[in-house]
């Protein structure tokens, strides 16, 4: 038997279905994540040109401009344009742009351990590297269709 397409009921279907997603806890903590990690390292990100939340070149280890052999706070500079990206890379493609926040928050992790007084503070970027990690599972899900790799299908990580 031959079924038939109902063209007037298909649309109401799917955005009965789209709006029911948008209801779900997953889906609202991937909003929070997705805004949070497009926001907070493009403004931290900006902060390191103007130092107004703090002195970000205090956080930089003497090892780091070791192995770069720049000024610390020419140092900083170059972090903060990296921030800015990674934000930015997030807003376009949160699945690619997660995981590059979770590994630039385990780089300054590592930077952090190796000066003495800021493991409290290593500690907290851990728990944002966890959150980043969420974000970019939950972008498998979640993401829209133009900030993928691929329109046709899903490519989950």
């Amino acid at each position: 038997m031959a079924q038939t397409f109902d063209f007037r009921t298909a649309g109401a279907e799917a955005s009965t279905t789209e709006s029911a997603a948008i209801r779900t806890p997953a889906y609202q903590a991937y909003l929070a994540l997705y805004a949070g990690f497009i926001a907070l390292p493009i403004f931290a990100g900006l902060d390191k040109f103007c130092h107004v939340l703090v002195n970000w070149d205090m956080y930089l280890s003497p090892l780091a401009t070791r192995v770069v052999p720049v000024d610390p706070h020419t140092f900083m500079l170059g972090v903060g344009v990296i921030e800015i990206i990674a934000g930015l890379l997030v807003a376009a493609m949160p699945r690619v742009g997660a995981w590059v926040v979770a590994f630039w928050l385990w780089g300054i992790i590592v930077n952090l351990l190796l000066v003495p007084g800021f493991y409290d503070i290593a500690l907290r970027d851990f728990g944002l590297s966890l959150g980043a990690i969420a974000l970019a599972r939950l972008s498998c899900e979640f993401a829209p269709p133009w900030a993928t790799k691929s329109h046709a299908h899903s490519t989950h990580l």
